[in-house]
């Protein structure tokens, strides 16, 4: 399994000279199978730089949606291969209690929003997921709600070679005062345990959560917390704050990484950055 980064922002892109290292596309994550099935784990706006780096004889390609707010679809519409006829698209993602996958696709690729109707591109097979387990090739795939505003999924994703477990937007403190609490209570627990490589929320700093609880959103702290509680072998801090640049997130991730002496391995979130799952560690 490779696991290769290519949106790791959140909220809105954070394009700028501020951001070069981390980079500013939202949320958007590649997963390659050994026998060639191509995962993409949601649709933010660093889709539009991985769908021109997939192989010309690409045939089908699967793209997970953990939920639809604006920063995990905005870069559906810019994605190559829904404009080549020979590649088959499965979009897989939660529906809502009103409205189904589609109609909730529509609201964003239809006009005034965007300029085509996604009726009109090539070969979109949609999928509705709640919580369960599906195939996709190698990958076992289980996926389940987590705690996020609106309705989220996030995903267990195992193969032969190991397994990675995606929770973008995710805010497992939310509730009792004292966390981490008791595991049956956690949300993305079952998810995560035991994960080779967990992508993790660590949006906001301890004090920036303390005026945004309820959010959808983790601290870094507490995405460490989580790291511990379920026992992972890999920690990439991901879907950063606009507003914290480099520089802040070097420093602040340093800082953690310093306190907390994690009993896992620590890879920053940053564009671009490649993992290998073999079996012997999710080495990048």
């Amino acid at each position: 399994m490779k696991v290769t980064l290519w949106g790791t922002r959140g909220s809105v892109p954070a394009p700028g000279p501020e951001t070069l290292k981390y980079g500013g596309n939202t949320s958007c994550v590649e997963v390659q199978g050994t026998d060639g099935t191509a995962l993409v784990l949601d649709g933010g706006t660093g889709i539009r730089r991985l769908g021109a780096h997939l192989p010309d004889s690409l045939e089908r390609v699967d793209i997970l949606l953990t939920h639809l707010h604006l920063d995990h679809i905005q870069g559906l519409g810019f994605f190559g291969p829904l404009r080549r006829s020979e590649v088959e698209t499965h979009i897989w993602g939660p529906a809502s209690t009103l409205h189904s996958l589609r109609e909730r696709l529509s609201f964003y690729l239809s006009p005034p929003l965007f300029p085509v109707y996604i009726r009109d591109m090539s070969r979109i097979i949609l999928h509705e997921i709640t919580e369960g387990e599906f195939q996709i090739g190698e990958f076992k795939i289980t996926s389940a709600f987590v705690v996020h505003l609106d309705p989220t999924i996030g995903f267990r994703i195992k193969s032969p070679s190991g397994t990675l477990t995606y929770l973008p937007d995710h805010e497992p403190a939310l509730g009792p005062k004292e966390y981490p609490f008791d595991t049956r209570w956690t949300s993305g627990y079952d998810l995560a345990i035991g994960a080779d490589l967990l992508i993790h929320d660590c949006q906001y700093t301890s004090e920036e959560y303390k005026t945004r609880v309820g959010w959808g959103h983790s601290s870094m702290s507490d995405a460490f917390k989580f790291g511990e509680l379920t026992q992972v072998k890999h920690l990439v801090p991901f879907h950063h704050d606009p507003n914290h640049t480099d520089d802040d997130l070097d420093r602040l991730l340093d800082k953690k990484i310093q306190a907390s002496r994690p009993t896992f391995r620590v890879t920053p979130g940053i564009e671009g950055t490649k993992f290998k799952l073999d079996g012997a560690g999710p080495g990048p």
